[in-house]
């Protein structure tokens, strides 16, 4: 147990790189969102600042978990497999977060006409309406990505991928 503790604190990011990566990835994941929605004449300026707020969060939180997946899975090995590793973690991390997010936001909406609280109904209604939120979020969100939020995820996987000075 103790070794595993120990690899665990070993991966947390210091707290320069979170606040730096996190200030990054906060800002990049929203203004990625933000600008496709502008380009798209989508809705309401508030609205896209409601939606920008959601994957801000997400990536908020996201970027020290990605972090720390990442650094447990690449640990001292070659430079391709930190840069897979990042990758993998903060993509992984950041829409799983984002759309768990996006998914609370949803069941709230939709819980005013669901039935009583831990009842049978209620579970079915809640496992589904979660559900339907991470499908909408897969069919419309993830391309919110694109292409600012995935030149980031490269930026960002290289420059985990760096040797350590």
């Amino acid at each position: 147990m103790p070794g595993i503790l120990a690899r665990l604190r070993q991966a947390l990011p210091t707290w320069r790189v979170a606040a730096a990566g996190t200030i990054f990835w906060t800002a990049t994941m929203a203004a990625s969102a933000a600008i496709n929605l502008l380009a798209d004449g989508w809705q309401t300026n508030a609205k896209i600042a409601d939606v920008a707020t959601v994957f801000a969060i997400g990536a908020a939180l996201a970027f020290p978990l990605g972090y720390a997946a990442a650094s447990l899975l690449a640990r001292d090995r070659g430079w391709e497999t930190r840069l897979a590793a990042a990758f993998l973690c903060f993509t992984v991390a950041t829409i799983g977060i984002t759309s768990a997010l996006y998914a609370f936001d949803y069941r709230q909406y939709y819980a005013q006409s669901h039935s009583h609280a831990f009842s049978v109904t209620w579970m079915f209604q809640f496992a589904f309406t979660t559900a339907g939120a991470l499908v909408q979020f897969a069919a419309t969100g993830v391309r919110l990505y694109f292409p600012l939020g995935f030149a980031a995820l490269a930026a960002v996987s290289v420059w985990f991928a760096r040797p350590a000075r």
